[in-house]
């Protein structure tokens, strides 16, 4: 995770790009049949749309690990198709993704093209020796340098070779009410203390500071993968990986547990009893003034109010500024099954989509942001984070790290009904860290 900061802070001149997450924002309209989205486009016998025929021929298949983006791949596929008449792209976006994906892998059936996130099902399927290399490619070159880096740090052992190309990346951190703010005559904090004396201020002014959904168990994660990147040491991900670490020996993350629960102390009474869907009604209605979520939070929020005035910043999990981070990770990228049979074809479709124009219309329908240079989401309810972003002061969802079957959502919702029930805090946090340390050492297998 630190390793990344570091790259990141390198590349102070990169433009504004950006899940989940473990869930991200949905537009599950897709026509679906047996629970998976499959469309195919082809444009044959079409070459009037063209200036020049292109000699392309072929099928390839794009697969998805999320049904909420098949309806714009479809879109852009038929883009291409057009240019493309000897061409036909079938989209494959089926529910249940990764099992699906798995068993196809054990298999070896392998789609053309797949788009996924940049967590623990890419490096699976990477490390499986699945993968087209793609590091020559000249599309590579229009790719932010901070989203590469995150993906060579989830590479078995590192590899710095581009087997996934970032496409649409995501934000995480604190959304606000602009109304609910000046109302308690309060300022975006950029500091912990200033934090805290926000909190308490928009407690005084009988607003209530934050909405918490952790019926929804993986609503818990935000504030850990938010707070993480600010409070860990450089190398954490990389020592516990090597069993030198643990995360009850290490005192950042005591003091990660201590400020979650400070933030609990604030959240409405009934926040393990609300759910995702609930919670983001209640705070578009303006019954909080702060959530602790990504940006694929903000189209719910419109569904119920679109007049409301919501904005994000980073989350200031300490007192150096320096080290306050936007949570910004890989939502989808693509990689090339080195098993395809029309390899020239998925690379060519990969090169168009990273055409500005085209990776501008996805960001736009997703609502996410993009990590092709000079493509930015403009839309006015994340301008808080634009410059943090821009500047490439992000860094990697903590969780992407994780070995995979490690579930944290689950630890850390036990956590919260702990502190509901009236556990003592330092025996909660006691018991949180222990748990995290023995479920991480049992999945934890190469």
């Amino acid at each position: 995770m630190k390793v990344i900061k570091k790259a990141i802070v390198l590349c102070l001149s990169f433009t504004l790009v950006c899940s989940t997450l473990t869930g991200c924002g949905s537009k599950n309209n897709n026509n679906k049949k047996s629970n998976t989205t499959e469309k195919t486009t082809s444009a044959e016998g079409n070459s009037s749309s063209t200036e020049e025929e292109s000699s392309l021929s072929g099928k390839i298949e794009l697969f998805s690990t999320k049904t909420e983006n098949s309806m714009i791949l479809q879109t852009l596929a038929d883009k291409y198709t057009e240019k493309n008449p000897n061409v036909t792209i079938t989209i494959n976006a089926p529910a249940e993704a990764k099992t699906v994906l798995t068993t196809r892998m054990t298999k070896g059936d392998m789609p053309d093209i797949i788009a996924m996130g940049g967590d623990t099902t890419y490096t699976e399927v990477q490390s499986a020796g699945m993968l087209e290399d793609l590091s020559n490619e000249g599309f590579v070159s229009n790719i932010q340098e901070s989203y590469m880096s995150m993906v060579y740090d989830v590479n078995k052992d590192k590899e710095q070779v581009a087997y996934g190309i970032p496409y649409a990346t995501n934000a995480s951190g604190i959304l606000y009410n602009e109304d609910l703010f000046a109302k308690a005559g309060v300022e975006v904090p950029t500091t912990w203390d200033e934090f805290v004396q926000v909190i308490e201020k928009l407690k005084a002014a009988g607003i209530q500071p934050f909405e918490l959904t952790f019926a929804d168990a993986w609503t818990c994660l935000p504030t850990w993968n938010s707070l993480a990147p600010d409070l860990a040491a450089e190398n954490f991900n990389d020592e516990r990986k090597a069993g030198n670490v643990s995360f009850g020996a290490t005192a950042e993350f005591t003091e990660l547990l201590q400020k979650y629960i400070q933030i609990m102390n604030y959240a409405q009474t009934d926040f393990m009893g609300t759910t995702y869907d609930d919670g983001n009604k209640a705070f578009a209605n303006g019954e909080a003034a702060m959530m602790i979520n990504g940006n694929w939070a903000i189209s719910e929020f419109k569904k119920t109010n679109p007049d409301i005035k919501v904005n994000m910043f980073a989350f200031p999990g300490t007192n150096d500024t320096n080290k306050n981070y936007v949570t910004s990770g890989v939502d989808v990228l693509f990689t090339i099954s080195n098993q395809s049979k029309h390899i020239d074809i998925a690379k060519d479709f990969i090169a168009f989509m990273i055409e500005q124009e085209n990776a501008s219309q996805y960001i736009e329908d997703q609502f996410a942001f993009s990590a092709v240079k000079g493509v930015e989401q403009s839309n006015i309810t994340v301008a808080g984070v634009k410059a943090d972003i821009a500047s490439g002061k992000v860094a990697n969802f903590p969780d992407h790290y994780y070995p995979s079957g490690f579930d944290l959502s689950a630890i850390l919702s036990e956590f919260a009904l702990n502190y509901m029930n009236g556990m003592a805090d330092d025996e909660n946090i006691t018991a949180t860290l222990k748990n995290c340390d023995e479920q991480y050492d049992a999945t934890n297998v190469d």
